[in-house]
């Protein structure tokens, strides 16, 4: 029999699928995306807390004030200085940053710092002062020290581009006030949960509903860490769950204190203009320009009260928020049993005593600008800007404030005739060429255009002491008594045009001498000197004093039509003070790391450019200038026995008023004008010379230095015919030369007869 076709038995109903192998491959599909996920947020918490990674950026230091015997300081300024520096008045000197002044002495507990040449422990000294010096400095011990200096003042930096500022700690640094503090009010479970606190999400979620909206949050400081550092502020459940994860693998990689740490100097606690406040140490200086260390518990409560929300509680702008959030944090600390009644309300008695503003400030825009300019040839603005190096630079707060005071003055004394007038101002130590002070406008403590670098303007007259130096080097063809046409001239133009210069009112002077045609600063005679010598000599003088800038080889540069800047002014004056000796101007001495460590130095390298017996010829002349010439309105205000000497400038249609000048210890440059280059109706010694007389009245202790030089004679001349005479002589002037250039024959007054009878009895009368 056939076989039966049974093909149904191919095929068969599936068995019932397993529940257990679904649920494994579910698990498996989403275990997938998730390991995915803790893989992602686990690469970017790794290595996200490295001290290394936070911009740090560089710090800019002023110098730090000498107190040494016999230095030129009064109490007052002493005092001021320690103010700025946030040194606090006790009556118990017994910790850093603390001082005590008992008439004109002071005792000071001095803070440790990492100066550029090695760190200094923190000490007691004591200080007695004289009317104007230092009398005397001694140790703890009583005994007599030559010298001690102040901590200087951070004067700016060097920010990345998102402005973010702080000033890293580590954990032993911080005071134990400040963290147990921090960890009552933020987390006080930090060291018992693992990253995340179901116990402070449950007490906020209670209090959150029993208040109707949202006042207590629950995230542990390790949240807050993450969300500040890898997180933006997005709300939602997702960003929540990213913030729970990176916590959660945070507290695997790192230790409790170490994310501490990162807490205490990443998070954030104010604004100072463009730029973010980070970490509890730089709080510290903004807002109370102090370390750290020295803060007393209310200040350490309201730091730790900005937390919740820095700008709703911005001690400045909202005092009584800011002393109600600190007043809270004092009643935690005491609900705790950390303070009993009575010293929760004496402290929540103490006023915020905060500083007048913030001591991270820009307050000296100008010069931090110079500073930056020369770090940015040698450093990449990336180390600047992440690598927390501390720039030590010479500025002179003290100064600075003198020369501030003096443009403002001026400034008042002219604004009815010139309202948008603006002033530049230089300030170099004479010996070292160091920069000390500099003022880039009308309101220097404001950033913007900065003049004294920037601004490029004609210097009229100012010019003129290249043109006789040129001749002065020349001892065999130029005296100062050598005679110079101040005569009309006419000189064709490479465009065809004549170039014919006047004097200042018009006038020509025939044959004059030429110290006397550089201390009126006759133009035409020193247009015709200059054509004498070349206009290549002149330019090459140029180059010798220091102007680096390339000058056109034309006439009128001779009167001054070159356009430069006043550093580059001071620069040239610099190298005429120092008697010849060429030295860059310098604004940064020493370079360290965050640590201290020393990364560079910048010694000064003088260079003997010009024969210092020329140069002294020239500075006799200039000194003529504020005595006898264009600048004897000085002694209006300096006393009439001291030394300076100086050139005022006035560029054409009176735009540009100069006065450039050196005393024995400082140099000082200083221009004014009109920003859309309008006539200003200033000449050199009614505009610029205001400010210049006004500083060194208050600034210079010493007047130049003028002892005849071993190469150089001086004789007795007539003035007007350049022969020998006697000191008695009408006309008779004393006045330098070069050995061999001295004039050999006698003439005017030689006395004989009755004349010499009657000069002898004269000298016992």
């Amino acid at each position: 029999m056939p076989k039966k076709n049974n093909h149904r038995r191919r095929f068969r109903l599936p068995r019932p699928t397993s529940w257990r192998g679904l649920f494994v491959k579910l698990a498996i599909a989403g275990l997938v995306p998730l390991l995915v996920f803790f893989a992602y947020c686990d690469a970017k918490v790794r290595g996200a807390f490295d001290p290394q990674r936070y911009d740090q950026p560089a710090k800019v230091y002023a110098r730090p004030l000498v107190l040494a015997s016999g230095a030129v300081l009064t109490s007052y300024e002493l005092e001021e200085e320690l103010r700025n520096l946030g040194y606090r008045q006790l009556r118990l000197v017994n910790e850093p940053g603390s001082y005590l002044r008992q008439g004109d002495m002071f005792t000071i507990y001095l803070r440790p710092f990492d100066f550029a040449d090695g760190h200094r422990k923190a000490k007691k000294i004591t200080v007695e002062m004289a009317a104007t010096t230092v009398r005397v400095v001694r140790n703890a011990l009583g005994e007599r020290i030559a010298e001690e200096q102040l901590d200087p003042t951070v004067i700016g930096g060097v920010y990345p581009g998102r402005h973010e500022d702080r000033l890293m700690l580590s954990l032993d640094e911080v005071p134990e006030m400040l963290v147990e503090t921090l960890l009552q009010v933020e987390d006080r479970h930090f060291y018992s949960h693992f990253g995340l606190s179901p116990r402070s999400i449950a007490r906020a979620l209670i209090v959150n509903i029993k208040a109707g909206r949202t006042v207590q949050g629950g995230s542990t400081l390790t949240q807050q860490l993450v969300k500040n550092t890898l997180l933006t502020n997005e709300r939602s459940l997702w960003r929540k769950f990213k913030e729970a994860a990176m916590s959660l693998l945070t507290e695997m990689h790192y230790s409790k204190d170490r994310i501490l740490e990162a807490y205490i100097n990443e998070v954030y606690l104010g604004q100072e203009g463009n730029r973010a406040i980070h970490g509890f140490g730089l709080a510290a200086r903004h807002y109370f320009n102090r370390p750290l260390q020295e803060l007393d518990l209310a200040q350490v409560s309201m730091l730790v009260g900005l937390v919740k929300g820095p700008s709703y509680y911005d001690p400045w702008r909202h005092p009584q928020r800011a002393t109600s959030r600190r007043n809270t944090v004092l009643a935690e600390l005491a609900e705790e049993g950390w303070l009993n009644a009575e010293q929760l309300e004496a402290w929540k008695k103490e006023p915020l005593s905060l500083s007048k503003s913030s001591a991270l400030a820009g307050v000296y825009p100008a010069y931090v600008d110079l500073v930056r300019r020369q770090l940015s040839r040698d450093y990449a603005r990336q180390d600047l800007q992440k690598n927390g190096l501390r720039i030590f630079t010479p500025f002179d707060p003290l100064l600075q404030r003198r020369a501030e005071a003096a443009t403002a003055k001026a400034l008042s004394q002219l604004a009815e005739r010139k309202k948008d007038l603006q002033v530049a101002m230089v300030v170099t130590a004479v010996d070292s060429g160091d920069v000390v002070a500099v003022i880039g406008g009308r309101q220097p403590r404001y950033a913007g255009f900065n003049r004294a670098l920037d601004a490029l303007r004609p210097i009229g007259s100012l010019a003129k002491p290249a043109v006789y130096l040129t001749a002065l080097n020349q001892p065999d063809k130029y005296t100062l008594l050598t005679k110079l046409r101040d005569e009309p001239l006419s000189v064709p133009n490479a465009d065809g045009t004549l170039w014919r210069p006047s004097n200042y009112g018009r006038k020509a002077h025939g044959m004059v001498p030429l110290h006397k045609a550089l201390s009126h600063s006759y133009n035409l005679a020193t247009a015709n000197l200059g054509l004498d010598l070349g206009l290549s000599d002149v330019l090459d003088m140029f180059q010798r004093l220091g102007v680096h800038r390339p000058l056109l080889e034309v006439p009128s540069m001779l009167l001054g039509a070159a356009e430069l800047a006043p550093i580059e002014v001071a620069a040239m004056y610099q190298t005429i003070a120092a008697d010849g000796r060429y030295t860059p101007l310098r604004t940064i001495y020493a370079v360290s790391d965050a640590k201290g460590k020393p990364l560079a130095r910048y010694p000064q390298q003088p260079k003997q450019v010009i024969d210092a017996a020329p140069v002294h010829l020239l500075q006799y002349a200039m000194l003529e200038t504020v005595r006898e010439g264009t600048g004897k309105s000085v002694y209006r205000v300096l006393p009439k026995d001291y030394r300076v000497a100086g050139k005022t400038g006035t560029s054409n249609d009176t735009r540009d008023s100069w006065f450039a000048g050196f005393a024995g210890d400082y140099l000082a440059v200083v221009w004014m004008g009109l920003d859309n280059n309008a006539s200003t109706g200033l000449t050199g010694a009614s505009g610029a010379l205001r400010v210049w007389r006004q500083f060194m009245a208050e600034a210079s202790t010493e007047q130049m230095p003028f002892a005849q030089r071993s190469n150089m004679e001086y004789l007795w001349v007539d003035a007007e015919s350049g022969l020998r005479t006697q000191s008695w002589c009408e006309n008779a002037r004393y006045v330098p030369f070069i050995k061999g250039s001295e004039p050999r024959q006698s003439g005017g007054c030689a006395p004989d007869g009755e004349k010499m009878w009657n000069w002898f009895k004269g000298i016992f009368d």
